[in-house]
């Protein structure tokens, strides 16, 4: 397999992982964008071999709120500087979206990294594609996680009589917690099989 086919099968797969990842976070994903196969891929965005990475940036919208929208941008560059970061936020601007993930080749400069987190109304996330090649959710290892909205999470604290500040921790940059989106103050149920009790289910509080 030469280098552009190698690269046109690793872009398959990052491009499904984010969907997925879309998906997980309540954003509305065509089920043909979820089951996309490699040929359909490499047929719309590398029918010349190559992969056009700015075809691949897409919109989603939540569920439940067609206003609270995200996008997905592919820069086709190995470091990404403060003009691209900059051209994004523009773009956000322009459609009156406040969220977005870019899907980054190589490295992040630190101007750039700057950039991203100036705007206070808007979520500007990032991940390198090798962290997208697989689901990590999906790992066998990987108990199911369950982000909790702001009422679930009020029923909790209530029913186990809590503080927030008596709930385990999950850090910002831990993986899972990376995938679903979560910020500071959230809290995700986390359920693990148990062989006595057939599930043991816990909590914790991203910080």
């Amino acid at each position: 397999m030469d280098t552009d086919a190698r690269e046109v099968t690793r872009m398959w797969r990052v491009y499904r992982t984010v969907h997925q990842m879309c998906k997980d976070r309540h954003y509305l994903v065509a089920n043909s964008d979820l089951s996309r196969t490699l040929d359909q891929f490499r047929n719309e965005f590398a029918p010349n071999g190559k992969v056009d990475r700015v075809r691949l940036t897409f919109v989603v919208q939540k569920r439940d709120d067609p206003t609270n929208q995200m996008f997905v941008f592919f820069p086709d560059l190995k470091t990404i500087g403060v003009a691209v970061v900059r051209e994004y936020i523009e773009k956000m601007t322009k459609e009156g979206v406040f969220n977005a993930v870019i899907v980054y080749p190589g490295s992040f400069a630190s101007a750039a990294e700057k950039a991203r987190t100036a705007v206070p109304k808007m979520r500007i996330e990032k991940f390198q594609e090798g962290d997208l090649l697989v689901n990590i959710t999906e790992h066998e290892l990987v108990p199911q996680h369950r982000v909790l909205g702001d009422e679930q999470k009020k029923e909790i604290l209530k029913r186990y009589r809590l503080k927030e500040t008596q709930l385990p921790r999950i850090g910002l940059e831990d993986a899972v917690a990376r995938y679903y989106g979560m910020v500071r103050g959230q809290v995700v149920q986390i359920i693990r099989p148990s062989e006595t009790a057939g599930r043991y289910v816990t909590y914790r509080m991203c910080m």
